[in-house]
Protein backbone atom coordinates (compact mmCIF):
# COMPACT_ATOMS: atom_id res chain seq x y z
CA UNK A 1 0.00 0.00 0.00
CA UNK A 2 1.54 3.65 -0.81
CA UNK A 3 2.34 5.67 2.19
CA UNK A 4 -0.53 8.29 0.73
CA UNK A 5 -3.22 5.64 1.90
CA UNK A 6 -3.52 5.34 5.57
CA UNK A 7 -5.83 2.78 6.71
CA UNK A 8 -8.30 4.36 9.13
CA UNK A 9 -8.67 1.83 12.25
CA UNK A 10 -11.90 0.28 12.89
CA UNK A 11 -13.11 2.08 9.49
CA UNK A 12 -16.52 1.31 7.62
CA UNK A 13 -18.25 2.82 5.55
CA UNK A 14 -19.54 5.70 7.27
CA UNK A 15 -16.11 6.67 8.25
CA UNK A 16 -16.07 9.27 5.64
CA UNK A 17 -17.79 12.84 6.75
CA UNK A 18 -21.09 12.94 6.66
CA UNK A 19 -22.59 9.61 6.10
CA UNK A 20 -25.15 7.70 8.50
CA UNK A 21 -26.31 3.33 8.80
CA UNK A 22 -28.05 1.43 11.02
CA UNK A 23 -29.87 -1.67 11.14
CA UNK A 24 -32.65 -3.42 12.78
CA UNK A 25 -33.73 -7.22 12.41
CA UNK A 26 -37.19 -7.37 10.34
CA UNK A 27 -37.62 -10.77 10.98
CA UNK A 28 -36.26 -12.07 7.08
CA UNK A 29 -34.08 -14.47 8.52
CA UNK A 30 -34.45 -17.08 11.20
CA UNK A 31 -33.75 -15.18 14.30
CA UNK A 32 -31.09 -15.14 16.85
CA UNK A 33 -30.41 -12.43 19.46
CA UNK A 34 -27.61 -10.49 17.38
CA UNK A 35 -29.26 -10.87 13.85
CA UNK A 36 -30.00 -8.43 11.56
CA UNK A 37 -30.92 -8.31 8.14
CA UNK A 38 -32.44 -4.77 7.40
CA UNK A 39 -30.21 -1.25 6.93
CA UNK A 40 -30.22 1.87 5.39
CA UNK A 41 -26.99 3.64 4.55
CA UNK A 42 -27.69 7.86 4.47
CA UNK A 43 -25.89 10.91 2.91
CA UNK A 44 -26.80 14.13 4.94
CA UNK A 45 -25.78 15.63 1.79
CA UNK A 46 -26.22 15.52 -1.98
CA UNK A 47 -24.23 13.05 -3.53
CA UNK A 48 -22.80 11.83 -6.92
CA UNK A 49 -23.30 8.10 -7.45
CA UNK A 50 -22.72 5.29 -9.56
CA UNK A 51 -23.21 1.63 -9.59
CA UNK A 52 -22.23 -1.57 -11.25
CA UNK A 53 -24.55 -4.58 -11.69
CA UNK A 54 -25.27 -8.11 -12.25
CA UNK A 55 -24.54 -9.29 -15.95
CA UNK A 56 -26.73 -12.34 -15.41
CA UNK A 57 -29.89 -11.75 -17.52
CA UNK A 58 -32.41 -13.15 -14.45
CA UNK A 59 -31.95 -9.90 -12.38
CA UNK A 60 -33.94 -9.12 -8.93
CA UNK A 61 -36.29 -6.35 -9.27
CA UNK A 62 -34.13 -4.62 -6.34
CA UNK A 63 -31.71 -4.60 -9.15
CA UNK A 64 -33.30 -3.17 -12.21
CA UNK A 65 -35.03 -0.41 -10.21
CA UNK A 66 -31.32 0.72 -8.25
CA UNK A 67 -29.96 0.83 -11.65
CA UNK A 68 -32.89 3.01 -13.21
CA UNK A 69 -32.53 5.64 -10.46
CA UNK A 70 -28.43 5.96 -11.03
CA UNK A 71 -29.17 6.58 -14.35
CA UNK A 72 -29.48 10.19 -12.97
CA UNK A 73 -26.12 10.24 -11.29
CA UNK A 74 -27.12 11.14 -8.09
CA UNK A 75 -28.65 9.12 -4.69
CA UNK A 76 -28.23 9.48 -1.18
CA UNK A 77 -29.37 6.47 0.71
CA UNK A 78 -29.37 2.57 0.46
CA UNK A 79 -31.91 0.24 1.52
CA UNK A 80 -31.05 -3.10 2.07
CA UNK A 81 -32.18 -6.53 3.27
CA UNK A 82 -30.60 -10.13 3.50
CA UNK A 83 -32.83 -13.40 3.83
CA UNK A 84 -34.58 -12.88 0.68
CA UNK A 85 -33.28 -12.14 -3.20
CA UNK A 86 -36.65 -10.29 -4.09
CA UNK A 87 -35.92 -12.52 -7.56
CA UNK A 88 -38.39 -14.47 -9.18
CA UNK A 89 -41.12 -13.40 -8.07
CA UNK A 90 -42.65 -12.14 -10.87
CA UNK A 91 -44.45 -8.65 -10.99
CA UNK A 92 -44.76 -8.61 -7.19
CA UNK A 93 -41.05 -8.37 -7.26
CA UNK A 94 -40.91 -5.00 -8.65
CA UNK A 95 -43.86 -3.58 -6.51
CA UNK A 96 -42.10 -4.53 -3.40
CA UNK A 97 -39.05 -2.71 -4.46
CA UNK A 98 -40.34 0.33 -5.32
CA UNK A 99 -42.21 0.54 -2.11
CA UNK A 100 -39.74 -0.72 -0.01
CA UNK A 101 -37.43 2.66 -1.73
CA UNK A 102 -40.86 4.50 -1.37
CA UNK A 103 -40.78 3.46 2.82
CA UNK A 104 -36.79 4.19 3.04
CA UNK A 105 -37.57 7.90 0.96
CA UNK A 106 -40.77 8.96 3.32
CA UNK A 107 -38.51 7.82 6.94
CA UNK A 108 -35.44 9.93 5.01
CA UNK A 109 -37.28 12.99 3.97
CA UNK A 110 -35.67 12.21 0.13
CA UNK A 111 -37.23 11.62 -3.05
CA UNK A 112 -37.75 8.18 -3.80
CA UNK A 113 -35.41 8.76 -6.89
CA UNK A 114 -32.39 9.48 -4.60
CA UNK A 115 -33.28 5.69 -2.50
CA UNK A 116 -31.71 3.01 -4.01
CA UNK A 117 -32.70 -0.65 -2.75
CA UNK A 118 -30.52 -4.05 -2.31
CA UNK A 119 -31.46 -7.78 -1.68
CA UNK A 120 -29.78 -10.19 -1.05
CA UNK A 121 -30.90 -13.83 0.11
CA UNK A 122 -32.84 -16.71 -1.32
CA UNK A 123 -34.29 -16.64 -4.75
CA UNK A 124 -38.29 -17.33 -5.83
CA UNK A 125 -39.32 -15.89 -2.13
CA UNK A 126 -41.70 -12.63 -1.97
CA UNK A 127 -40.46 -10.07 0.42
CA UNK A 128 -43.21 -9.63 3.42
CA UNK A 129 -43.78 -6.20 3.22
CA UNK A 130 -45.48 -6.09 6.11
CA UNK A 131 -42.37 -6.79 8.59
CA UNK A 132 -40.51 -3.67 6.34
CA UNK A 133 -43.28 -1.70 6.75
CA UNK A 134 -43.12 -2.61 10.84
CA UNK A 135 -39.17 -2.20 10.62
CA UNK A 136 -37.68 0.57 8.22
CA UNK A 137 -39.06 3.39 11.15
CA UNK A 138 -36.79 1.44 13.90
CA UNK A 139 -33.54 2.10 12.11
CA UNK A 140 -31.25 4.31 14.38
CA UNK A 141 -28.61 6.07 12.07
CA UNK A 142 -25.26 6.88 13.55
CA UNK A 143 -22.28 7.67 12.82
CA UNK A 144 -20.82 4.06 13.69
CA UNK A 145 -23.82 2.42 12.08
CA UNK A 146 -21.12 1.30 9.20
CA UNK A 147 -20.57 -2.04 11.16
CA UNK A 148 -24.51 -2.67 11.82
CA UNK A 149 -25.58 -2.47 8.14
CA UNK A 150 -22.17 -4.70 6.98
CA UNK A 151 -24.01 -7.12 9.05
CA UNK A 152 -27.54 -6.63 8.03
CA UNK A 153 -26.61 -7.52 5.17
CA UNK A 154 -24.44 -10.64 4.91
CA UNK A 155 -25.98 -14.55 4.54
CA UNK A 156 -23.69 -17.23 4.72
CA UNK A 157 -21.03 -15.45 5.32
CA UNK A 158 -18.87 -16.10 8.11
CA UNK A 159 -17.55 -12.47 8.99
CA UNK A 160 -18.54 -9.25 8.38
CA UNK A 161 -16.06 -7.25 5.68
CA UNK A 162 -16.10 -3.53 5.60
CA UNK A 163 -12.72 -0.91 5.67
CA UNK A 164 -12.25 2.59 5.17
CA UNK A 165 -8.58 4.89 4.19
CA UNK A 166 -7.81 7.98 4.61
CA UNK A 167 -5.62 9.94 1.73
CA UNK A 168 -3.80 13.62 1.38
CA UNK A 169 -4.70 15.91 -1.40
CA UNK A 170 -4.97 19.28 -2.26
CA UNK A 171 -4.41 20.29 1.08
CA UNK A 172 -7.29 18.08 2.28
CA UNK A 173 -7.72 14.93 3.84
CA UNK A 174 -10.20 12.62 2.06
CA UNK A 175 -11.73 9.23 2.84
CA UNK A 176 -13.02 6.14 1.09
CA UNK A 177 -14.88 3.82 3.07
CA UNK A 178 -16.86 0.86 2.31
CA UNK A 179 -18.78 -2.62 3.53
CA UNK A 180 -19.66 -5.79 1.30
CA UNK A 181 -21.53 -8.97 1.68
CA UNK A 182 -20.14 -12.78 -0.41
CA UNK A 183 -19.71 -15.82 0.21
CA UNK A 184 -21.15 -18.16 -2.15
CA UNK A 185 -22.61 -17.69 -5.49
CA UNK A 186 -19.33 -15.57 -7.18
CA UNK A 187 -17.79 -15.62 -9.56
CA UNK A 188 -16.16 -13.29 -12.12
CA UNK A 189 -17.73 -11.21 -15.28
CA UNK A 190 -20.22 -9.44 -13.62
CA UNK A 191 -20.51 -6.84 -10.05
CA UNK A 192 -20.16 -9.65 -7.70
CA UNK A 193 -22.09 -9.79 -4.51
CA UNK A 194 -23.38 -6.69 -2.83
CA UNK A 195 -21.15 -3.93 -1.91
CA UNK A 196 -21.13 -0.56 -0.69
CA UNK A 197 -18.94 2.37 -1.15
CA UNK A 198 -18.81 5.78 0.35
CA UNK A 199 -16.73 8.99 -0.04
CA UNK A 200 -15.94 12.33 0.92
CA UNK A 201 -14.35 13.36 -1.71
CA UNK A 202 -16.05 15.61 -4.21
CA UNK A 203 -16.07 13.51 -7.09
CA UNK A 204 -17.30 14.62 -10.81
CA UNK A 205 -20.09 12.24 -11.96
CA UNK A 206 -18.35 10.60 -15.00
CA UNK A 207 -15.04 10.27 -13.49
CA UNK A 208 -16.83 8.23 -9.95
CA UNK A 209 -18.71 6.21 -13.35
CA UNK A 210 -15.37 5.68 -14.89
CA UNK A 211 -13.33 5.15 -11.70
CA UNK A 212 -15.82 2.88 -9.90
CA UNK A 213 -16.10 0.78 -13.40
CA UNK A 214 -12.45 0.32 -13.92
CA UNK A 215 -11.67 -0.76 -10.45
CA UNK A 216 -14.14 -3.21 -9.79
CA UNK A 217 -12.84 -4.53 -13.36
CA UNK A 218 -9.57 -5.28 -11.51
CA UNK A 219 -10.92 -6.25 -7.96
CA UNK A 220 -14.52 -7.84 -7.59
CA UNK A 221 -14.59 -8.86 -11.30
CA UNK A 222 -11.55 -10.76 -10.80
CA UNK A 223 -12.83 -13.23 -7.96
CA UNK A 224 -14.73 -16.67 -8.17
CA UNK A 225 -15.82 -19.05 -5.46
CA UNK A 226 -17.89 -21.61 -7.34
CA UNK A 227 -18.31 -20.46 -10.85
CA UNK A 228 -22.26 -19.50 -10.55
CA UNK A 229 -23.36 -15.44 -10.80
CA UNK A 230 -25.87 -14.53 -8.70
CA UNK A 231 -29.20 -12.40 -9.76
CA UNK A 232 -28.69 -9.91 -7.26
CA UNK A 233 -24.81 -8.67 -7.54
CA UNK A 234 -24.38 -5.39 -6.97
CA UNK A 235 -21.68 -2.13 -6.65
CA UNK A 236 -22.78 1.14 -5.65
CA UNK A 237 -20.51 4.23 -4.77
CA UNK A 238 -21.93 7.65 -3.13
CA UNK A 239 -19.38 10.84 -3.26
CA UNK A 240 -20.78 13.87 -0.94
CA UNK A 241 -17.74 15.35 -1.41
CA UNK A 242 -17.65 16.82 2.33
CA UNK A 243 -14.01 16.59 2.39
CA UNK A 244 -13.80 19.73 0.35
CA UNK A 245 -11.02 21.04 -2.07
CA UNK A 246 -11.13 20.80 -5.75
CA UNK A 247 -13.33 18.53 -7.82
CA UNK A 248 -12.25 15.55 -8.60
CA UNK A 249 -11.92 15.16 -12.34
CA UNK A 250 -9.87 12.73 -15.17
CA UNK A 251 -6.35 13.87 -15.28
CA UNK A 252 -6.50 16.15 -12.35
CA UNK A 253 -3.35 15.70 -9.32
CA UNK A 254 -6.45 15.31 -6.44
CA UNK A 255 -7.40 11.89 -9.07
CA UNK A 256 -4.61 9.84 -8.52
CA UNK A 257 -5.08 9.70 -4.57
CA UNK A 258 -8.95 9.17 -4.85
CA UNK A 259 -7.98 6.26 -7.41
CA UNK A 260 -5.49 4.60 -5.25
CA UNK A 261 -8.22 4.87 -2.34
CA UNK A 262 -10.89 3.52 -3.73
CA UNK A 263 -8.46 0.34 -5.36
CA UNK A 264 -7.08 -0.67 -2.23
CA UNK A 265 -10.73 -0.56 -0.14
CA UNK A 266 -12.06 -2.72 -3.20
CA UNK A 267 -9.05 -4.92 -3.18
CA UNK A 268 -9.60 -5.61 0.54
CA UNK A 269 -13.19 -6.14 0.26
CA UNK A 270 -12.76 -8.63 -3.37
CA UNK A 271 -9.55 -10.37 -0.90
CA UNK A 272 -12.14 -11.20 1.54
CA UNK A 273 -14.93 -12.61 0.27
CA UNK A 274 -12.95 -14.97 -1.95
CA UNK A 275 -11.23 -15.73 1.64
CA UNK A 276 -14.84 -16.37 3.29
CA UNK A 277 -16.11 -18.96 0.63
CA UNK A 278 -18.57 -20.98 1.11
CA UNK A 279 -16.93 -24.06 3.17
CA UNK A 280 -13.17 -22.49 2.33
CA UNK A 281 -9.89 -22.75 4.71
CA UNK A 282 -7.51 -20.79 1.96
CA UNK A 283 -7.29 -17.92 0.09
CA UNK A 284 -5.96 -18.72 -3.87
CA UNK A 285 -4.19 -15.74 -5.23
CA UNK A 286 -3.32 -16.08 -8.74
CA UNK A 287 -0.98 -13.05 -10.70
CA UNK A 288 -0.49 -13.57 -14.21
CA UNK A 289 2.50 -11.49 -16.33
CA UNK A 290 3.40 -10.80 -19.29
CA UNK A 291 0.58 -11.62 -21.07
CA UNK A 292 -0.04 -9.85 -24.64
CA UNK A 293 -2.87 -7.61 -23.18
CA UNK A 294 -4.13 -6.30 -19.91
CA UNK A 295 -7.86 -8.22 -20.71
CA UNK A 296 -5.81 -11.95 -21.63
CA UNK A 297 -3.89 -11.55 -18.32
CA UNK A 298 -6.95 -11.29 -16.60
CA UNK A 299 -8.77 -14.12 -18.63
CA UNK A 300 -5.74 -16.64 -17.43
CA UNK A 301 -6.01 -15.36 -13.77
CA UNK A 302 -9.73 -16.10 -13.80
CA UNK A 303 -9.67 -19.36 -15.24
CA UNK A 304 -7.07 -20.72 -13.03
CA UNK A 305 -8.58 -19.36 -9.85
CA UNK A 306 -11.86 -20.87 -11.02
CA UNK A 307 -10.05 -24.33 -12.22
CA UNK A 308 -11.96 -26.89 -9.61
CA UNK A 309 -9.11 -29.24 -10.01
CA UNK A 310 -6.98 -26.34 -8.76
CA UNK A 311 -8.95 -25.44 -5.90
CA UNK A 312 -9.60 -28.97 -4.43
CA UNK A 313 -5.28 -29.29 -5.24
CA UNK A 314 -5.16 -26.71 -2.90
CA UNK A 315 -7.35 -27.66 -0.52
CA UNK A 316 -5.32 -30.85 -0.34
CA UNK A 317 -2.14 -28.99 -0.22
CA UNK A 318 -1.06 -30.82 -3.45
CA UNK A 319 1.98 -28.72 -5.28
CA UNK A 320 -0.06 -30.47 -8.63
CA UNK A 321 1.16 -27.82 -10.66
CA UNK A 322 0.11 -29.79 -13.93
CA UNK A 323 -3.41 -28.48 -12.95
CA UNK A 324 -2.54 -24.74 -13.33
CA UNK A 325 -0.60 -25.85 -16.25
CA UNK A 326 -3.75 -27.38 -17.88
CA UNK A 327 -6.21 -24.59 -16.85
CA UNK A 328 -3.92 -22.01 -18.72
CA UNK A 329 -3.89 -23.68 -21.35
CA UNK A 330 -7.81 -24.57 -21.52
CA UNK A 331 -8.33 -20.39 -21.68
CA UNK A 332 -8.61 -18.37 -24.43
CA UNK A 333 -5.37 -15.98 -24.35
CA UNK A 334 -2.39 -16.83 -25.87
CA UNK A 335 0.04 -19.45 -24.47
CA UNK A 336 3.10 -20.66 -25.78
CA UNK A 337 4.29 -23.69 -23.34
CA UNK A 338 8.10 -22.97 -23.52
CA UNK A 339 8.01 -19.87 -22.33
CA UNK A 340 5.78 -20.18 -19.47
CA UNK A 341 7.20 -20.08 -15.86
CA UNK A 342 5.49 -21.23 -12.64
CA UNK A 343 5.72 -20.13 -8.81
CA UNK A 344 4.36 -21.68 -5.63
CA UNK A 345 4.21 -19.30 -2.56
CA UNK A 346 7.26 -17.61 -4.57
CA UNK A 347 9.31 -20.64 -5.25
CA UNK A 348 9.79 -21.46 -9.20
CA UNK A 349 8.52 -24.87 -10.15
CA UNK A 350 8.79 -24.71 -13.73
CA UNK A 351 10.72 -22.68 -16.21
CA UNK A 352 10.62 -22.30 -19.94
CA UNK A 353 7.67 -24.82 -19.76
CA UNK A 354 9.89 -27.77 -18.04
CA UNK A 355 9.50 -28.43 -14.44
CA UNK A 356 13.05 -27.85 -12.53
CA UNK A 357 14.06 -29.59 -9.57
CA UNK A 358 12.25 -28.77 -6.58
CA UNK A 359 11.66 -29.49 -2.76
CA UNK A 360 8.10 -31.27 -2.67
CA UNK A 361 7.80 -31.85 1.35
CA UNK A 362 8.44 -27.84 1.45
CA UNK A 363 6.13 -26.72 -1.08
CA UNK A 364 3.52 -28.51 0.66
CA UNK A 365 4.32 -27.10 4.06
CA UNK A 366 4.30 -23.45 2.42
CA UNK A 367 0.66 -25.06 1.04
CA UNK A 368 -0.97 -25.80 4.45
CA UNK A 369 -1.16 -21.81 5.23
CA UNK A 370 -4.67 -19.62 4.96
CA UNK A 371 -2.57 -18.24 1.76
CA UNK A 372 -1.21 -20.07 -1.40
CA UNK A 373 0.29 -17.61 -4.21
CA UNK A 374 0.47 -18.75 -7.78
CA UNK A 375 2.08 -16.55 -10.15
CA UNK A 376 2.57 -17.38 -13.80
CA UNK A 377 4.80 -15.90 -16.53
CA UNK A 378 3.72 -15.78 -20.16
CA UNK A 379 6.94 -13.80 -21.67
CA UNK A 380 4.41 -12.92 -24.33
CA UNK A 381 4.14 -8.99 -23.65
CA UNK A 382 3.85 -6.89 -20.34
CA UNK A 383 0.55 -6.98 -19.17
CA UNK A 384 -0.38 -8.81 -15.94
CA UNK A 385 -3.10 -9.10 -13.98
CA UNK A 386 -4.35 -10.61 -10.62
CA UNK A 387 -7.82 -13.47 -9.26
CA UNK A 388 -8.73 -14.22 -6.03
CA UNK A 389 -10.78 -17.83 -5.60
CA UNK A 390 -10.65 -20.21 -2.47
CA UNK A 391 -10.13 -23.69 -2.19
CA UNK A 392 -12.90 -26.27 -2.64
CA UNK A 393 -13.93 -28.08 0.29
CA UNK A 394 -16.43 -31.05 1.48
CA UNK A 395 -17.62 -28.39 3.25
CA UNK A 396 -18.92 -26.65 0.59
CA UNK A 397 -20.71 -29.43 -0.64
CA UNK A 398 -21.87 -29.91 2.55
CA UNK A 399 -23.61 -26.61 3.42
CA UNK A 400 -24.95 -26.28 -0.16
CA UNK A 401 -27.01 -30.07 -0.81
CA UNK A 402 -29.45 -28.40 2.02
CA UNK A 403 -29.38 -24.65 1.21
CA UNK A 404 -33.36 -24.63 1.72
CA UNK A 405 -33.64 -27.63 3.38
Amino acid sequence: MSSVVQVVPGGSVTSPQGFLAGATYAGLKTYREDKLDLGLLYSEHPCTAAGTFTTNKIRSPSVDLSEKHLKRGNARAIVANSGIANACVGEQGMKDAQEAVDLAARYLKLPREEVLFCSTGLIGVELPMALLRASIGRVQLTRDGGNALARAIITTDTRVKEVAVSYQAGGRTATVGGIAKGSGMIHPQMATMLAFLSTDAPVELSFLRQSLQEVVDETFNMITVDGDMSTNDSVILLANGQAGGPLVRQGTAEAEGYLEALRVVCTHLAREIARDGEGASKLIEVTVRGARAEEEARCAARAIAASSLVKTAVHGSDPNWGRLMAALGASSVQVEENKVALYINGVCIVEEGRPIPFYRDAIVATMRGPDVRFQVDLNLGESSATAWGCDLSEGYVTFNSAYTT
